[in-house]
């Protein structure tokens, strides 16, 4: 007995020490992430002389806020950026989920004697691309949706990648499910509805912030498609604003003393805690889902 308690103490000793370390490695590593952030948001609120000459640091040099001054010069403009992205992310994410977990749920089941073959299809889409020339034909020319924001909502709607998620996600979920649905008389969708789609909490976190993040980082589809409307979405009103910051600074090479001044380090900083700053927040919630989500759906079979 005296022997078994000295060697129980000894692995509480030993489980003690790897605790300790495990936390002090994981408190380091979340420093270490955390400090490119604070570094931009530092560097946003320095001058540009002072970032030029000391480069970036923790706390700010010359407080200025002259970029976010530049970045809300036309704050209607820049507030209808936000109320659109913030609609096509919300839109985006609420219909994006209910159709990946009704995909993911027909591709799942044993009974659909073709889901293979679908699933081909979905796979086979992220090896080759058509490419942007037909992409762009067939959403100007044979939809109409040019200056249309269907054009930004539409392509991220569903992602065979996060398809594919679903599907390996649902393999947690047991058929007898669906059969226990089909004896008491329900359908299909009442089945999805009533019994899947709740159980699917986990999945949905993950597929949901892949899907948020996706509309609201989208700024490429509103440069090709959405050219002449007065409200962008945020990414590329923001994209829009570094450019010509820098097209002004080039413009005026010959002017040494406006050039000093003119913020473009300093303004993409500022652009990036305004794209990055609302959508952070929204990982909080949903990271307790997310990891679940990530371990089961990685399974492969």
């Amino acid at each position: 007995m005296a022997a078994g308690g000295v060697i129980q103490v000894r692995k509480d000793r030993v489980s003690g020490i790897v605790t300790v370390f495990a936390y002090v490695f994981v408190s380091v590593l979340a420093i270490v992430c955390l400090v490119p952030f604070v570094m931009m948001v530092s560097a946003s609120f320095s001058s540009e002389a002072a970032v030029s000459k000391f480069g970036v640091s923790l706390l700010p040099r010359e407080f200025s806020v002259e970029t976010y001054k530049l970045a809300f010069r036309s704050p209607k403009i820049l507030l209808g950026s936000y109320g659109v992205t913030i609609a096509l992310t919300v839109c985006g994410t609420i219909t994006g989920l209910f159709l990946i977990a009704m995909t993911g749920y027909a591709l799942y089941r044993p009974d659909f004697f073709i889901r293979n073959k679908i699933s081909f299809f979905f796979y086979f889409t992220t090896l080759f691309s058509a490419g942007l020339a037909p992409s762009y034909i067939w959403m100007t020319r044979y939809l109409n949706l040019k200056n249309n924001y269907l054009a930004v909502f539409l392509p991220l709607l569903m992602s065979p990648w996060l398809i594919i998620l679903m599907r390996n996600f649902m393999k947690s979920i047991p058929f007898e499910i669906t059969e226990s649905g089909k004896i008491d008389g329900a359908g299909d969708f009442r089945i999805f509805v009533s019994l899947i789609f709740p159980m699917l909490k986990p999945a949905l976190a993950t597929v949901g912030l892949f899907l948020a993040l996706s509309y609201w980082n989208e700024w490429y589809n509103a440069m090709l498609y959405l050219p002449d409307l007065d409200y962008k979405p945020l990414q590329y009103f923001l994209y829009k604003i570094v450019n010509e910051a820098a097209a002004l600074r080039q413009s005026m090479a010959g002017a040494n003393v406006v050039m000093r001044t003119l913020p473009t380090t300093t303004l993409k900083m500022a652009t990036a805690v305004l794209a990055t700053g609302p959508i952070i927040l929204l990982y909080p919630f949903v990271q307790k889902y997310f990891i679940s989500g990530i371990t089961i759906g990685a399974v492969k079979g």
